[in-house]
């Protein structure tokens, strides 16, 4: 299995220590196809597109801060209920995504961030028992709770979605 792990990218094997450190149940899992999209990961688990915590990356005007939005898959971010909460933000281009979370577009997890980002976590994803989320890159995933998604982040819980 070591050897395995270490022959993934860097990021998978990150995120992969990053919840072996703090005793996650799940280890990450690698699919043979990438995952970069909600739908493509849903396929690919064989689970409802609601299920993929899906990983949104916005700067903050004011400081230039990452702010992380995970949401249901099947739910777009309303930018204004994020600035309510976090202040004015903008749309973050992809060399801004990697530069800022060490992650590319399609494989950004919620944790283990090059710097830490602000974080909120939509209410919605509480609609499911078991959710997967990106473990770091496009074909890495892993299972968890809505519940241990709070745990592992630290983020509180918001409506951030478009009604």
């Amino acid at each position: 299995m070591t050897e395995l792990l270490e022959a993934r990218p860097e990021g998978f094997r990150r995120v992969a220590a990053a919840l072996a450190a703090r005793g996650h149940p799940h280890a990450p899992r690698w699919l043979d196809a990438s995952a970069r999209t909600s739908q493509e990961a849903a396929d690919a688990l064989g689970v409802q597109v609601g299920q993929i915590a899906k990983s949104v990356i916005f700067r903050r005007k004011a400081d230039g801060a990452a702010v992380l939005v995970v949401t249901s898959g099947d739910r777009r971010v309303d930018e204004k209920k994020v600035a309510a909460l976090v202040g004015p933000i903008g749309r973050a281009d992809a060399d801004f995504v990697k530069a800022a979370t060490g992650f590319s577009i399609g494989g950004v997890a919620p944790l283990a961030h090059a710097t830490p980002p602000v974080t909120l976590i939509d209410r919605d994803l509480f609609r499911f028992d078991v959710i997967w989320a990106a473990a770091g890159h496009p074909n890495g995933v892993f299972e968890l709770t809505p519940a241990q998604l709070g745990a592992l982040t630290g983020a509180p819980v918001a409506d951030v979605v478009l009604a």
